[in-house]
């Protein structure tokens, strides 16, 4: 088997590696500099294109003075809140389907993985008119109750648990100790590179959520920050430099989340690739 990589796999790499990277960067850069300069250099491009001439932080400050800052704070809370709630009942429903034994289980994940392949956008509208009729409008409560339920992580989860050797439940079992006792101090232990990818996909759903925080929250109070950008463009007038500030600092906190916790996903998908 030939492990070398041609230079011509390298060079498409490296080109689509800039098809991502180059965007982000242009938006990272444009969020540095003065209004004026931010269309300045584009025709026709130069190095100003991707290199910031002159930097100002006054946009970051803006963004941080008004609004915006409690929109990031709504986005932070909610999503914090639906990774430990959804945790806790995704990693249960995982045990359960993976260890213990009761009837129409096959059944009922089933249903779970058809769950997690309907498109969200598909059920938010009915989803609303519930949400509505409970009273839920405008809360933190019918923010979150929506990202709490996740079929993929319970997937996830289910899969790895089934990778642990049930040698370990069977002797904890003869040693008088009960499921939960099974669950607490033994799978919870040894899944904790699933249960950081559990997260990381609670995570991603809530902060890139932008449909579900747009019907069911659209007072100042609640606005989500991929929701509170929407602001800063009217029928009138676009301030591109609030929008790209805007976007700079939403993208850098799931970046810096995933960059950190890359390791753990990877191995953790790795562990349940072959489990059936």
């Amino acid at each position: 088997m030939n492990d070398k990589i041609s230079p011509l796999r390298t060079v498409a790499t490296i080109v689509c590696a800039l098809l991502f990277v180059l965007p982000l960067w242009w938006m990272a850069v444009s969020a540095l500099r003065p209004t004026a300069d931010i269309f300045k250099y584009l025709s026709p491009l130069s190095l100003w294109t991707l290199l910031p001439r002159n930097i100002t932080l006054e946009h970051l400050v803006e963004l941080w003075t008004g609004p915006f800052r409690l929109a990031i704070f709504n986005s932070i809370f909610v999503t914090f809140v639906t990774i430990v709630i959804g945790l806790a009942i995704s990693s249960a429903a995982a045990f359960a389907l993976a260890v213990i034994d009761f009837p129409f289980r096959n059944t009922i994940f089933l249903v779970l993985v058809v769950s997690f392949l309907i498109p969200f956008d598909a059920i938010a509208v009915p989803l609303y008119a519930i949400m509505r009729e409970l009273g839920l409008q405008n809360s933190y409560t019918g923010l979150i109750l929506p990202g709490i339920g996740n079929g993929l992580a319970v997937f996830l989860l289910r899969q790895f648990f089934l990778g642990i050797p049930k040698e370990l439940r069977e002797a904890a079992l003869v040693d008088g100790m009960g499921y939960f006792g099974i669950f607490w101090r033994i799978y919870l232990p040894l899944s904790v590179p699933a249960l950081i990818s559990a997260s990381l996909i609670l995570f991603i759903f809530q902060w890139q959520a932008y449909l579900w925080p747009l019907l069911i929250a659209p007072a100042e109070g609640y606005k989500m920050a991929a929701v509170a950008i929407a602001q800063f463009s009217t029928s009138y007038s676009v301030n591109y430099s609030l929008i790209f500030a805007a976007a700079l600092v939403i993208s850098l906190i799931p970046m810096a989340v995933l960059t950190i916790f890359q390791q753990y996903y990877s191995a953790s998908v790795a562990a349940t690739g072959s489990k059936e």
